[in-house]
Order: structure tokens, then C-alpha cells, then sequence
């Protein structure tokens, strides 16, 4: 059912990397006639920027333009370009990470923030940025979720979800060495991770979420001759989720427990690290993914792939990830306005 103009959630859409795909990709959702009727998309960045993504994309996406500071308190007809004027396109060198391209990137994904925190937006997207290029213009930059904190002075605690179409992945430790992941292993972190993990699926719009657990070591520890961490910490904290009464399963081995997952119509898998379930995810859909970032006051999507930088100018970037990540945010926006925070 087509959505109206007055109950359709409003995404803040930040400009990322000028020198990848990003304003390719930002003219195509504008033109998305899908995107248009989900959500009404308020665009961040520099007009030259995304005029010359929408000619590489050979598209006239039709938007209304906002004078900086004075954003419509109704909703356009139209997608709202909210032109900071903040990079010449004759400053641009394609297919290189930068500091100007850092700069930009940062101050859209800035604004796009300050807009949902007061309120006058219900989400944020992003086309990816370039984390090499941010840290050239924001000293100490590790990732989208410090930055997010610091912008907005958020003090809870976020995680990052990746989406392909079906299944989610959520892990219980993220940017740390693969070294340092044992010991950073805890009944209390599984059984956050899966209590947002929970929330976050049932903003999504999943009534009753079920969830495989991956063990750590190989063959889930096959009864402790690999490693103990699946009997002294992992399948404790099972129980302890079914005993709160939430629908979870394992520690399965961590090389089937995608298939298991899939196959018994499992809605997420929580896997130990980071590369464990990235790895299984991108070989699934790299083009599809989306990255979801969970447990702040708004949900905050993009797609999971990169910047694209060897292919940027052809006009040749698939939109699909990118499109994925908005018609996720507005379903989250349209279950629930409240934050999703882990306890």
C-alpha cells in the first residue's frame, strides 16, 4: 500500500565520498520512485556534487531546494536538497581518498545527525564513505559509531548489524584484534548483543525473531578439544536466553551455522568477531548488503559496500545496497520512534 505524503518517515540522506560512487548513487535513490513513495528524503551535501552524479547517472532527478537554515516544516511533494556548498567539483580527485573528500563527507554525515537529534528527521542514510579519507579530516576517527556519539553526545551503547534481505548478522565484539576476542567474551556481552539484536529485528518489523548463535572455535570446540569457551561462556548464555524466553539456538559451528540459519528460517546469526560473520555475509550478497546501526536514538543505515573508487564516474554503480539501506530505515522509522537500547 503506497504510502501518503503526510505518514511517510523522513530520512536525512548525507552526500558520502565525492571521489567513489556516492553522488551516483545518491541521484539514483533520488529517482527511486520505490524510495520516494517508502520515505521523503531530505538530501545532504553540495549541489554541484550531486548535479554531476546525476549526469553520470544520465538522470534529472526531480528535487525542490532548501536554503541552508531554513528546512520546510512540511513535507514537500518532492525530496528537499539542503545545499551546504561545501565542495567544488573541480577540487575532486576521483578514485582517491583525501582530506577535501573527507571534509565533505563528514560535514553531510554531521548535519544529517544534528537533524535527526532534534527531531527533524526520523533517520539517517548515508552513501559510503571512506574511512581513511574521514580520518584525514577528523582526527581520530574509528568508525560511524564513536563519530555518531561524539556529534550528538549519545553515551548509550550501539552495535553495528549487517542486513542481507532475510538473514542479519550481529556480533558480540567488533574493531578489536582477533587476538583480544577471547578474553573480551562474556555471558553478560552475548546476552546484550542478542537483547538488541532482538529489539532492532522487531523495529525492523519482525514479530518473533529467532537467532542462531556461532561458536568461537572450530566445530563450536567439539566438546572442548578446540577451546572451552563454548561450554564455560557461550552455551551458558543460550540457556539464559531461553530461560528470558527468547527464541535462540546454538553455538553452532561457526562454518554452518549460516546454512543452519537459513535453512530453519532463523532471522539473524550472532557470531563472536567481526570477519566471522562479515566474511559469510558478503560472499551471500556484497552488492545487496546493508549496515545498520543499532541502539542509537534513530536508526542509522547504508549500504555495506565501499566507496567503489575503481569504477566511480561510469555511471555504471548498482543502487541496489544503497536502496536496501532506506527501505530499512523507514520501516524502522515506521515501528517505532523510540531508541533501541540494549540493558
Amino acid at each position: 500500500m503506497t504510502k501518503t505524503l503526510d505518514d511517510r518517515p523522513i530520512i536525512a540522506l548525507a552526500m558520502g565520498d565525492p571521489a567513489g560512487i556516492s553522488a551516483e548513487l545518491t541521484a539514483k535513490l533520488v529517482a527511486s520512485d520505490d524510495v520516494r513513495q517508502a520515505a521523503h528524503l531530505i538530501v545532504i551535501g553540495d549541489r554541484r556534487v550531486f548535479d554531476e552524479g546525476a549526469r553520470i547517472a544520465d538522470l534529472n532527478p526531480d528535487i525542490e531546494q532548501a536554503a541552508l537554515g531554513t528546512i520546510p516544516s512540511t513535507r514537500s511533494p518532492k525530496p528537499i536538497f539542503i545545499d551546504l556548498a561545501n565542495l567544488d567539483p573541480a577540487d575532486i580527485i576521483v578514485g582517491e581518498a583525501n582530506l577535501v573528500g573527507g571534509q565533505y563527507a563528514t560535514e553531510n554525515f554531521a548535519f544529517a545527525l544534528r537533524l535527526a537529534n532534534e527531531g527533524r528527521a526520523d533517520a539517517v542514510c548515508f552513501t559510503p564513505f571512506n574511512k581513511k579519507a574521514m580520518r584525514f579530516a577528523y582526527s581520530g576517527y574509528d568508525d560511524e559509531i564513536r563519530f555518531i556519539s561524539e556529534i550528538i553526545g549519545f553515551t548509550g551503547k550501539a552495535r553495528e548489524f549487517n542486513v542481507l534481505e532475510n538473514i542479519w548478522n550481529a556480533r558480540v565484539t567488533s574493531h578489536i584484534p582477533l587476538a583480544a576476542v577471547s578474553s573480551h567474551l562474556s555471558q553478560d556481552a552475548i546476552l546484550a548483543e542478542l537483547e538488541l539484536t532482538f529489539e532492532c529485528l522487531k523495529r525492523a518489523g519482525i514479530a518473533s525473531p529467532k537467532i542462531a548463535v556461532a561458536g568461537l572455535n572450530p566445530h563450536a570446540g567439539d566438546g572442548g578439544s578446540f577451546g572451552s569457551e563454548e561450554i564455560e561462556i557461550i552455551s551458558p548464555a543460550v540457556d539464559e536466553a531461553i530461560r528470558r524466553g527468547w527464541d535462540v539456538s546454538g553455538p553452532y559451528p561457526a562454518d554452518t551455522v549460516f546454512l543452519s540459519a537459513l535453512k530453519a528460517g532463523m532471522h539473524a546469526v550472532l557470531t563472536m568477531y567481526h570477519d566471522q560473520g562479515q566474511i559469510a555475509m558478503k560472499m551471500m550478497g556484497f552488492d545487496r548488503g546493508v549496515t545498520m546501526l543499532g541502539g542509537l536514538p534513530f536508526p542509522v543505515c547504508t549500504p555495506a559496500h565501499g566507496t567503489a573508487y575503481d569504477i566511480a564516474g561510469k555511471g555504471v554503480a548498482n543502487p541496489r545496497a544503497s536502496r536496501e539501506a532506506l527501505l530499512l530505515a523507514a520501516r524502522m522509522s515506521r515501528h517505532g520512534k523510540t531508541s533501541i537500547s540494549a540493558h
